[in-house]
């Protein structure tokens, strides 16, 4: 029997980003914004459903989330590889019926969880700090579309990108 990455990782529980999550996800910001704009044309063409409650937004106005503002809740999880870690990240043009308007995003962190550090000595002093560096080994994943809902043949009736507040943080590996 297959045994699923999702039943071998314990994530933590969802907190408000520390300064390390916020440095890690800005790096990899330029790709989370691609890739949004990139699904949302994809899924635009066979379900139009998927990216619906941001029809009013242009590309520029659906990517212009600011990760110290917008990035609201983390969660992470060691696997063999690194960190596994997930980001809710508020779209600020979506406030509707449901509410505010969020994805669900992941990455991979190769040493999140034992940072590599490099010391630097100071010539004058002769005393060293240590430097935390890593953000190069974080990688982003995927973004969370759910297609849930499935009719009696198995085929999905629900479609959405976009999540609500309530939405759970939760393992997905897309």
């Amino acid at each position: 029997m297959a045994v699923r990455l999702a039943d071998t990782v314990n994530l933590n529980e969802p907190h408000p980003p520390t300064e390390r999550a916020l440095e890690a996800f800005n790096q990899v910001l330029p790709k989370i914004k691609l890739a949004i704009i990139s699904s949302r044309r994809d899924w635009d063409k066979h379900e139009p459903r998927m990216w619906a409650r941001a029809n009013h937004l242009r590309d520029e106005e659906l990517t212009s989330f600011v990760i110290e503002n917008d990035l609201v809740e983390v969660r992470a999880g060691a696997t063999s590889y690194g960190t596994i870690v997930f980001g809710k990240i508020r779209i600020p043009g979506i406030e509707d019926e449901e509410g505010q308007g969020f994805i669900h995003v992941s990455s991979r962190w190769a040493g999140f969880m034992t940072p590599r550090t490099r010391y630097v000595t100071n010539s004058a002093s002769g005393s060293s700090l240590s430097v935390f560096q890593g953000t190069e080994d974080v990688i982003f994943h995927s973004l969370f579309t759910d297609e849930g809902n499935p009719d009696g043949s198995g085929r999905p009736t629900t479609f959405r990108a976009i999540q609500t507040q309530e939405t759970p943080l939760e393992f997905f590996n897309e």
